[in-house]
Order: structure tokens, then sequence, then C-alpha cells
């Protein structure tokens, strides 16, 4: 699953289908209202929640108001009949179900909500979303794109249907995505009163962009068309324009994504329960509350308090905080309704003089383990200060120590609990614990001893879900915890700081995390050893951490006057080919503005006849239109030649020297473990796996990344085809394990076996087509994607594809066991265990199935060489610390080390890096790696 997933539900659709499925046999509550399109959209939407996991979801509703197509054509929708009366009865109560829910509602005078939809969901597929467009509508076809799909709901027995580019592109029997409103505007849309060609059906409309490409196109030949057909055409070609203007989503409305106020939270508990109450709705009420009011009240049993060692008599009267309600604290028992911190019993101490502090410690030194955890001022670790610390060793109880601004006296309070946190004999548990490692080592303290982390040992039982605290908290312990935003507010410029809040109320909060991840590490350890991560945790994820810490406290020294220089040129560049963009157009404009570049180029040029338009009436200007022109107008290859330019330049260039930290003078990424289902680690500020390198500007930028100062070089070491390795020692190809041991050239290899050659005779474009094919097979390439990468037809697409089987039948083999177990298991593993569970292997939808048994064959693979480099960092960075190197690992970019090496260590460090890479799991493939120094990253990769 994707890490940010977005579903936009189209509401009205929706609500109509749920109306129609239940029309002949209608709900009807005791009052006799007909809640038909309310449950049956509550269905709907409790499934996806359910079933999909969105991370993010809003739903988009029409307005009263007149939108632009009304305007161009009067008669548009005009025709419908009036609304059922029960769907008007449904509306108001939709939606009240989405706010109790908190789910936004996405509505804007003027427009569609298909508009709407088509808007928030491009931009949220260029900010990294995998989105999914929820309607049974056809006209959405025309949004699909990579990553952008129509999500059809399940209907009368009839699967839920996941729709990409290709499943469009075969549903109506066109070539391009563009071509969806072509076949819209020749058919027209009886449901929506436009009117399209008359007499022209939809295999006409397929004959016919298949030969003309496009309504332009046809109406530039329509002279040309023999018969009644053409005499149609003629006549009706306006109609045709209009139609297809009618039936274009626009995806340029005035209407901001906002990733936050998208994003799932919890539900409204009070308003859902009056709201299905109203609705009569009691099995829904069970679905999502989790109880049913009409049962035996829960009565939670009380549980008396658990001393240990008379710790409760020491603190008794003590700054004491506590709560006289009844609680159930048991980990492992089962509570219906979600509990707080109002009506749970807890023992929470404010720890607040030195008498308090030095007895606090001597029982935290009993113990064999205990969770802990900070309070700061930053969220960014290497820059936050302490506020305060919590520790919990029971259920229900924990203790609170306030720490004070002052740096001084702040060190001095963390000196008392050093003795703890570097004990080696203590188990240490938090949640995100490398942040809290990072922060006590910005006091000089080390966390020693074995480490334990709940949002890693979730990630390993549950890769594809969400694994902050609250939601665990919610999902294993039935119990909601005070949220951060009660005390400084919501996220944004106007949010407080922890130092400003009283010190009783941190006190709760903060006590809380700590009891709240204790309680969730004696949940999650046993389900950790069910699905057989323990290992994995322990030796690969923990380890990993103190890594990852020591890696990101390092940071990367960035060369300054590089980037300055860099900026320079591309400043230069871009005005160089902005003359030549103004030669080549006639004069000077602003090429940042969309409207004065489309009147240039279609007014002023005239680069085509009927160049598409936005709804605003602009013309359209994006990189799909100038891409499609590049071929045959010089100046469309230069303005997006100006555009990449001008995005290197503010993306990456302009923006690195501001994320430099002033206390250290180097950028500091901070890694992510728990955010690709893969194993891949990610990064942030800056995220080095977006840097680019396909292109020589785009590489220059690693020039920059340079080493602390003149004793040091940067030494770089990245895995050679590490995937088509691991794919070669799963399969126990033989001709594949023969290249690699034997240092052949792999894809030359293939190309001689797919294509049926010496290997002496193979040529560069053969190489080329069996490099695409190598990597492809991973990913469970298909002859359509292969055909596109290639610029091959399909047949010959195919045709490769069938021979690279035939040659290589072991990888056929191992593709198809590995599918075939899955259908089993209902997930795959890696080889040191890691799990990747793929619930619609067995779905009865194609798209569905097709995306689990990619997943099936890549996620072992991909995920292996995560492993791979993980146990390889780990190795390491031991061999570093126990040699005592001055040398140090400061980056790792997907399979790529890079480090900070001493000039007279290089040779050394080369010599174990290279080692301790190759055998960093043991494989029948032999490993390879290359590694480069320089004096810069480029110089060095």
């Amino acid at each position: 699953m994707a890490d940010k997933k977005l579903f936009l539900l189209d509401a009205m659709a929706l609500i109509y289908r749920a109306h129609f499925a239940f029309i002949k046999a209608p709900r009807i509550t005791s009052k006799g209202q007909n809640t038909s399109a309310v449950f049956g959209f509550t269905n709907t939407l409790l499934e996806v929640l359910q079933k999909e996991k969105p991370t993010h979801l809003g739903v988009a509703f029409d307005t009263a108001a007149p939108t632009f197509r009304h305007i161009q054509f009067e008669a548009y929708k005009a025709q419908r009949e009036a609304q059922p009366e029960d769907i008007t009865f449904a509306i108001p109560y939709v939606i009240k179900l989405l706010r109790a829910m908190n789910i936004p509602c996405l509505t804007l005078d003027g427009y569609e909500a298909d508009d709407v939809i088509g808007t928030i969901a491009k931009k949220a597929r260029r900010e990294g979303f995998e989105v999914f467009m929820m309607t049974p509508d056809k006209d959405f076809g025309q949004l699909v794109e990579p990553s952008l799909y129509i999500y059809k709901p399940a209907f009368l027995g009839k699967g839920a249907e996941v729709l990409g580019v290709n499943e469009v592109l075969e549903r109506w029997q066109i070539e391009r995505i563009d071509q969806v409103v072509d076949m819209l505007g020749l058919m027209g849309d009886a449901v929506d009163n436009i009117p399209g060609i008359p007499g022209v059906g939809e295999k006409t409309a397929q004959k016919l962009i298949a030969q003309y490409g496009s309504v332009e196109g046809l109406l530039e030949h329509a002279s040309e068309i023999k018969g009644k057909l053409g005499e149609k055409i003629v006549e009706n070609g306006h109609l045709a324009t209009l139609s297809k203007q009618l039936a274009t989503i626009d995806i340029d409305v005035p209407i901001e994504f906002d990733p936050e106020g998208l994003e799932i939270t919890p539900v409204n508990r009070e308003e859902v329960s009056l709201l299905f109450d109203e609705l009569e709705f009691r099995t829904l009420r069970k679905r999502v509350l989790g109880d049913d009011p009409l049962a035996e009240e829960y009565q939670a049993k009380p549980v008396p308090a658990k001393p240990k060692n008379g710790q409760l008599d020491l603190f008794s009267g003590a700054g004491q905080v506590t709560a006289e309600v009844e609680v159930v604290v048991e980990v492992g028992e089962q509570v219906s309704p979600l509990r707080n911190i109002t009506n749970t019993r807890h023992y929470y101490h404010i720890v607040d003089t030195p008498e308090l502090r030095e007895s606090l410690v001597g029982y935290l030194l009993l113990q064999d383990r205990v969770c802990f955890d900070t309070e700061t001022t930053d969220t960014n670790a290497l820059e936050a200060e302490l506020v305060g610390l919590s520790f919990a060793y029971l259920p229900g109880e924990a203790f609170y120590i306030p720490v004070p601004a002052d740096r001084a006296e702040a060190q001095a309070i963390v000196e008392v609990f050093r003795v703890f946190f570097e004990n080696p004999a203590i188990e240490k548990i938090a949640q995100n614990i490398k942040y809290d490692m990072q922060v006590l080592a910005s006091y000089g303290v080390t966390v020693a001893g074995k480490l334990s982390d709940t949002m890693l040992a979730h990630y390993l039982i549950e890769p594809d879900k969400r694994h902050n605290m609250d939601i665990l908290s919610e999902d294993f312990l039935r119990y909601t915890p005070v949220s951060i935003e009660n005390l400084i507010g919501k996220k944004g410029a106007g949010q407080g700081n922890m130092r400003d809040v009283e010190v009783s109320a941190i006190a709760e909060y903060a006590a809380e995390d700590a009891d709240v991840t204790l309680q969730l590490h004696q949940k999650l350890m046993p389900e950790v050893i069910r699905v057989g991560a323990k290992g994995l945790l322990e030796n690969v994820e923990m380890p990993l951490v103190r890594v990852l810490a020591d890696m990101e406290a390092e940071g990367v020294r960035v060369d300054l006057k590089a980037l300055q220089e860099m900026s320079l040129e591309l400043e230069s560049d871009i005005r160089v080919i902005e003359g030549q963009i103004f030669g080549l157009s006639g004069g000077p404009f602003n090429l940042n503005s969309p409207k004065q570049l489309g009147e240039v180029l279609f007014e002023r040029m005239q680069l085509i006849k009927n160049p598409k338009k936005t709804k605003t009436g602009q013309y359209a200007t994006g990189e799909e239109v100038l891409s499609g022109l590049e071929n045959e107008h010089e100046i469309a290859r230069k303005i997006l030649d100006y555009r990449e330019l001008q995005k290197l330049k503010s993306t990456y260039v302009d923006a690195l020297p501001a994320m430099i930290s002033p206390r250290t003078g180097h950028i500091h990424t901070s890694y992510n473990q728990a955010v690709a289902a893969t194993g891949r680690l990610s990064s942030n500020n800056p995220n080095l796996q977006n840097i680019p390198i396909r292109t020589p500007r785009g590489r220059e930028i690693r020039r920059a990344f340079v080493p602390r100062n003149e004793e040091y070089r940067i030494l770089s070491a990245d895995y050679s085809q590490i995937e088509l390795r691991i794919m070669a020692a799963f399969s126990e190809d033989a001709t594949m394990m023969e290249a690699f041991n034997q240092n052949l050239d792999i894809h030359a290899s293939t190309a001689a076996k797919v294509f049926k050659v010496p290997l002496e005779s193979v040529t560069s474009d053969m190489r080329r087509k069996a490099k695409m094919v190598n990597f492809g097979i991973i990913y469970g390439i298909s002859a359509f994607g292969l055909g596109q990468r290639l610029g091959i037809s399909r047949t010959e697409a195919a045709e490769i594809i069938t021979s690279y089987f035939e040659q290589f039948p072991s990888v056929k083999a191992y593709m198809d066991r590995v599918v075939n177990q899955a259908r089993e298991d209902l997930y795959v593993e890696t080889m040191l265990g890691r799990r990747r569970y793929l619930p619609d292997i067995n779905s009865r939808n194609q798209t569905n199935r097709g995306f689990a048994e990619r997943n099936a064959i890549n996620a072992p693979i991909q995920g292996s060489a995560a492993d791979m480099i993980k146990v390889a960092m780990i190795n390491i960075h031991n061999f570093i610390k126990q040699e005592n190197l001055k040398s140090r690992m400061i980056l790792q970019v997907h399979d790529e080390l890079v480090f900070d090496a001493h000039r007279d260590e290089i040779g050394y460090l080369s010599e174990r890096v290279d080692e301790l890479m190759r055998t960093a799991v043991p494989l029948s493939v032999k490993m390879a790696t290359g590694i480069g120094v320089g004096g810069n990253w480029l110089e060095a990769h």
C-alpha cells in the first residue's frame, strides 16, 4: 500500500447508486422514513475505510449554483428528472454522517463535484499520493494516470473495480487517456444532455478516433468522409466540439489541496451514536462504535493498584495526579467502548524535587525493562530542548519529571538519570525511540542496553498501516490518549510550545504517553513473535536505530559556494533559454504566465489549429500538451527545458542552504524506518531519494555534498544490480547465476538468450531492450508497459517477454511458485522474514488481483535488498566503532552508502566496506559493489 493513500468520493453518484440498489426492497424506519440511500452510502464508506485503509479521504458534492457548463450550454442537464424525494431526504443525513466521522465535504460554487475531485486528485498525485476517485461515472477515465485510479464501488453482487491507465484504454479501445473526452464528445451523454454527433455510438466513435486521433482531427477531415456519417459530422461538428468541452473535467478549480484536512481521524462517537439511533442503524452502530445500546451496558471492573517495592507509598501526596474512577488496565483485557484519561484510573506522579528524583532512579534501576518518553520544544530532535521526562514500568502508573529551560539546571536533572539510561542491563522501551535517543544525546547521554520500539514492532506486524501511538492505542488498548492539540493547539503558525503549558497538564499527557507505550509493548511483542518477526526486530530494525541516529547526528557538509555557483549557472541558462524562446516566439512575454504563454503559442504563433482550453477559457499549456508538440515545434522543447531548470533551481539548489543547521553547519536528513511497506528506508528534509540524477544538471547537485574538511574525502559504495542478483538466487536460474558469478554483463547475456544470437553479436539496442526486461520482470511488467518504455509495439514487447521466459524457465517457475504460495498464505516474505500482506491476492477483481500478484513477485526481492543493506549498515557501523576510525557513514540512498572518509583510512575502509556489503546476507549468487572516492559526492559516485 502506498504511504499516502487518498480516496475522493463522488457523493451524489454514490447516493443515487445506493438509492437504486434498494429500490425493490427499501429500508423503512419505524417512523416511515426511507433510509436506503443513507444506509447504502454508509456501507460503501465503511467498506472503503476498512478494506482499503486510506490515510486520507474527502467527499465531493455538487452545489445548487450554476456551473460554467450551464452558462456555456443552457440545456446542460436540463432534461434530468426531478430528484427523488428519498434522495432529497438522504443528502442532509449523509452530510451529518460525514461531519460526525470527521470527513470533510468538498464543494465550490460554480463547479461540479467532478471538477473538485479532478483538481484535488491531480494536485495530490503530484505530492506523492496514491489517489483513488471513487465513482461509477465513466467520465473520470480522462483523469487516470500512474498512481491515479478510478475506484468503481461494488454494486449488486459485483465486486469493486480499480481502473488504471491500461484498464481505461482497454475499456474505450483507445490509445491515449486524453482520447476519453474525444469519445464523449462524439457520443454525447444522454444523462447530462450532452448532444454529441447524432447517430454516433461507441463503436463508430472508436473507429473515428482510431483513424483521426481526436475530435479536432476528425473535423479537419470531415469533408473526406463519405455517406450519411460524413454529412452528420459536417453538420454537427460544432456539437462535437461543444460536447467535448462540456465533458472535459476541469482540473484547475480554485480550490486548495489540504492533506492535513483530509487525513483520517477518529470519529465523533457521540454524534455518530445519536445519528445511528435516529436512523435505526443498529448493525452499523456495532460496526462503527463496537457497541449496542440495547445490550447490557458494559461494566468495567476495578483493578487494584499494583505497588512494587512500596513505590506508591513513597510518592503518596507528593505532586501526585490521580483520577478516582474505575479502570481496566490489565494487558489483554478486551474492552468494547473506547476509554480515556477521564474514565480510567491511573497513578501519574509529578517528580519535581531532588529527593523524589533520586528515589525514582533507585526504583528504575530495580527493573528489567522501563518505558520512557521525552517532551521537548521541537519536532527536530537535533534542535530540540528537553521540557520533561516520563517513565513507566507498571500499567496504569507513570512518573513525570519537569525539566527547566535553563540549560545548566536541565543538564543537572538529566545527570541524575544518566545511571539509568546508560545501564546496559535494563531494556529501554519507547515509541519512535530514535527521536528520544537523539534528544538525550544532545545532553551527552547514551541510551544503552536492549532497545524496543512500539512503532517499529507494529510496522513489522502490519506494515501497510499507520503506526502512530494514538492509533495503536485505540486499536490495541481501546483507549484514546490525550491529544497534543489539547495542550498547544493545532498544527500551524499558531501552535504553541510545550514549554508554555502548565506542569500539571503536561504531567497527565507525558505520563500517559509512557504508560500507553508500555501497555502497547506488552500487547505487540506477542504479535511480533506470532508473525515470525522477533529476529528481524531485535537483530535488524532495533540495531539500525542506533546507526541512523548516529548518521543523522553526523549530517553532511554542503558546499555553499558550489550551490551559489550552480544557482548562478542555472540562472544564466534560464536567461539564455528564455531569450531563445522569445526569439522563436517573436518577442518577450511572461513565461511563467500560462495565460500569456497560451496566447503566444496558439494565437501569435498558431502552433495548432484547435488548441485545448481549460475551463477558465485559457489555453492549456501543461507538460502533456507541450510534450505532444516538442517533436514538431522547437519552442515546446525549449519551454519544457526552461521549466526543468527553474524547478531544479528553486526546489534543490536554492533550497538546500536553508536546511543547514546553524548549530553544526551540516545538513541532517531524517531517516524513516516505518514508512515504506517494502522495508526500504525513506528520508526527508531533504528527501535524498528525490535528488535528481537522471539528467546532467540534476546530477550536478551531488557536487555540493562534500567532506567535512581537507583531511577527508567522500567515499561512495553502491550495490551492483542487487535486485537482479537476488532474483537469480531466489529462482536458482543457472544462466543468470553463472553470469553474475563469472562477472559477465548480465544484460548482454540476457540479450543473447532472448534474441538467440551469440554474445559477441549483441547490439546496443538488443542490450537496451534486455536491460528493460531484466528490471521490468521484477516489477511484473506487462507487454503494454514494456512497449511503452521501449517505444515498440505491444506485439513486439509480448514476443520479447515470451522469449525471455522460454530462455529463463526457472524465473517463470519462481514467479508462479511465489504467487501460488501467496494465494495460500495471503502474504510473502523476504529472506529475513519481513512480511508483505496481500489481501487481494485471491480477489475476483482482475485489477486488484493483478496488483497483488505483482507485489507478490516484487516484495520479496525489493524487501530482501532492503534487508541486506540494513544489515550491511549495522555491520559497517559496528566495524567503524570497534576500530575507532575517524571515518563516518553519513548517507544512505537506495542501494548506496556514502562515507566521510579520512584520507589515512580510505584503503582500509574501502576494503572492509566492500566485504561487509557483499557478505551482509549470504546468497548463492555473488554480490558486487562499486566503490568510488572523490572530493564530492558526484566525483565519488
